[in-house]
């Protein structure tokens, strides 16, 4: 119930004070697991995303966000999970494929923290990690603009894709390889 009022609250914010372009909308499978892969130039990005899509999204999060009690219970109401950043975390791999079990969409910002263009040193290999262990099509997602007070933005959606997995078991370079192409093809949708 939380989740809907606050998807419609941010929706009419983002409607009155901002002028965002859709495109690919198409390309957003109506059901069934999906792996929502997206830049991150900024805090309110899992917002901006979430509100566009009429399934709900289950954003990683990094733990930090919730640890103010209040704070962390709003983002477990709409549908967020911690990720503890900086060493492999387990449990929020977890969550993320069970939630894919479950035919959910799981969101995940494959350069592990907030970044305005592409650095190629940003990345975490978690995300590939999660796409190899799952047959969860991966949505591309990129957004370009500021979120100033009646900005242009535009959020472009690709048309989803799978990895392809290596032979046995990935290894760092395998899954740093596998986020570098997911990059670039979110990249690639705003021509960065």
């Amino acid at each position: 119930m939380l989740y809907e009022i606050a998807k419609k609250a941010i929706a009419l914010y983002i409607i009155l004070f901002h002028r965002i372009r859709l495109e690919g909308r198409e390309n957003i499978p109506d059901k069934g697991p999906l792996l929502l892969f997206a830049n991150h130039p900024s805090a309110f990005d899992m917002f901006l995303i979430g509100t566009r899509i009429k399934r709900r999204i289950h954003f990683m999060a990094k733990a930090e966000l919730f640890e103010n009690p209040l704070f962390g219970w709003v983002l477990r109401q709409i549908g967020a999970f911690p990720v503890h950043r900086g060493k492999g975390d387990a449990a929020s791999v977890k969550m993320a494929l069970h939630l894919l079990e479950q035919g959910e969409v799981v969101g995940i910002f494959p350069e592990g923290t907030r970044t305005q263009k592409r650095n190629r040193e940003k990345k975490i290999g978690g995300a590939a990690l999660i796409a190899f262990h799952t047959d969860a099509p991966i949505l591309p997602v990129a957004i370009e603009g500021r979120y100033r007070i009646f900005s242009k933005m535009r959020v472009v959606y690709g048309k989803p894709f799978h990895l392809k997995k290596p032979e046995g078991k990935p290894d760092r370079d395998d899954l740093y390889a596998a986020t570098d192409e997911v990059l670039d093809r979110i990249y690639g949708l705003i021509g960065q």
